[in-house]
């Protein structure tokens, strides 16, 4: 029997510290007690603070086990209740189908993205132009597209240089089906400096690919998942979405981008590494291996991604059906066209975003007791009996430091169903709630880049496996995230402040 108890010791959220363990069960044991000792207005708010906690240890344990544990809790002590829940997720469904069906739309266009990144980097030589065009592009398609692929392509990108540089730097040859071309065995000589050089040229690109898919994914409806929630909440399509949000999301992004030229002009926080010579030797001859292994049926194959890109972009902007439904059609042309045609081919497209998806519906049950015990609505109440010229700019920061410690889509989903039922209510006009709404979605999306907590791309690339191989720790994306937190959330609230 003990040995017994040991193993559902062990098992319980499996490798994760001891002390980290026993806060949750700790918190488990104690919320029944607050419950019945302080009823359930404060019983609710220590559960907030338990599912922040379990939030901002992320990389001790993924949330969805911890936060969900405390949420079955809640509905059966009766903060809330599983038809609260179901209302919540029926209410945001359009955001679950964009994580179900867009994220997964992406994933069958990996090649053509990895193709793009990859010619980038190979064929620009100038380190600023590099990390603008980095920046620029991983922008550009996390306004279109789910910030989580983009960052994900970034990741296969960055792994698949690390992999061929330590291929060639181990001994080993990078073989050419082309005999007749120069080189068909590449070996070069590679030193300690050569290697750190590296990790801190492609640390420095992933962390502006990362920042880039912030300043991107707060423009449109599509780039981050509380952006639908937004927008859902107004009845906004994407191009009004863009357009309402373009007074402060513009100037944040031109001044985004002449962070990238300052920090690598000067090399301050970690950034202004070059790609050594021996390495960009190497590169350019696994470019041309790779093009030469390309065959007609992979060339028609990044032909059928492009023209689904066309057909994505064009559905986005005249809003011919809900995102995810959109994206499904990405899903069904590509497959179809390129013969994808098994199940389990199909499966591996799903991986990346259900866990996620999952843990938003954890998210919802928070939301859910916040909602039922009326946690927020005191604060609320007082925030909007402040001058209204004020309060946009409170939103604003009240949203950027919650988001810098906890997840952004948790934060904007609190805020925008509490602002929307005081709009419900008639105390705000819907001009105001407009306005409070374009508040709540900048202040959560860009005071967020500070941690790897705030973003979910933020934390799924300090999670993968490229982190470990360019020494990219938490400490370090901190640092290195940390004069463009200044700059966007600095530029953020004078134009919040300023136009609206």
């Amino acid at each position: 029997m003990s040995s017994l108890r040991g193993a559902f010791a062990n098992n319980f959220l499996g490798n994760t510290s001891g002390w980290y363990k026993n806060t949750i069960i700790a918190f488990l044991i104690l919320n029944p007690i607050i419950m019945y000792v302080a009823g359930p207005t404060v019983a609710g708010w220590a559960l907030v603070l338990e599912f922040i906690f379990t939030l901002a240890m992320a990389l001790k344990c993924y949330p969805l086990q911890p936060g969900g544990l405390l949420v079955a809790e809640a509905m059966i002590i009766g903060l809330s209740s599983p038809e609260t829940l179901k209302h919540e997720v029926f209410q945001n469904f359009p955001v679950i189908l964009l994580l179900m069906f867009m994220v997964a739309g992406i994933y069958f266009m990996q090649d053509l993205l990895l193709l793009l990144f990859t010619k980038m980097l190979i064929g620009v030589r100038s380190k600023v132009m590099l990390s603008l065009l980095f920046s620029i592009a991983a922008a550009f398609l996390s306004a279109f597209l789910d910030a989580l692929t983009v960052t994900a392509v970034v990741i296969s990108v960055g792994i698949g240089f690390y992999s061929v540089y330590h291929k060639v730097a181990s001994g080993k040859k990078l073989q050419n089906p082309d005999h007749n071309h120069l080189h068909d065995d590449l070996v070069v000589e590679f030193h300690r400096s050569d290697l750190q050089q590296f990790r801190a040229f492609l640390r420095s690109l992933m962390m502006h690919a990362a920042v880039g898919t912030a300043l991107g994914g707060v423009c449109t409806l599509v780039g981050e998942p509380q952006n639908l929630l937004i927008a859902e909440k107004l009845g906004w399509d994407f191009l009004e979405f863009f357009v309402r949000m373009a007074p402060i999301t513009m100037p944040v992004l031109a001044c985004g981008l002449l962070t990238v030229v300052l920090l690598e002009k000067t090399g301050w926080f970690g950034y202004g590494a070059l790609l050594p010579d021996k390495v960009r030797v190497v590169l350019e001859e696994y470019d041309k291996i790779e093009t030469g292994k390309r065959t007609s049926s992979d060339k028609a194959a990044l032909v059928v991604q492009a023209i689904v890109a066309v057909v994505l972009v064009l559905g986005l902007a005249f809003h011919i059906a809900e995102v995810g439904l959109v994206g499904l059609l990405v899903i069904v042309l590509i497959t179809a066209f390129n013969g994808i045609i098994e199940e389990h081919q199909i499966g591996k497209a799903f991986e990346e975003a259900l866990p996620f998806t999952a843990l938003l519906v954890v998210f919802f049950g928070i939301v859910a007791v916040i909602h039922d015990q009326h946690l927020f609505t005191p604060i609320i109440t007082a925030v909007l009996a402040m001058d209204m010229d004020v309060q946009p700019t409170m939103f604003f920061i009240a949203n950027g430091v919650l988001s810098m410690i906890s997840d952004n889509v948790f934060v904007a989903t609190v805020y925008i169903n509490e602002v929307k039922a005081a709009y419900d209510a008639g105390s705000i006009s819907r001009e105001h709630f407009e306005t409070l709404a374009i508040a709540i979605n900048t202040g959560t999306n860009l005071p967020s880049v500070a941690t790897p907590n705030g973003q979910a791309a933020f934390l799924f690339l300090l999670t993968s496996a490229v982190a470990p191989l360019l020494r990219l720790s938490y400490g370090r994306m901190v640092i290195m995230a940390l004069p463009y937190t200044v700059v966007m959330s600095t530029v953020g609230v004078i134009a919040v402040n300023y136009t609206l």
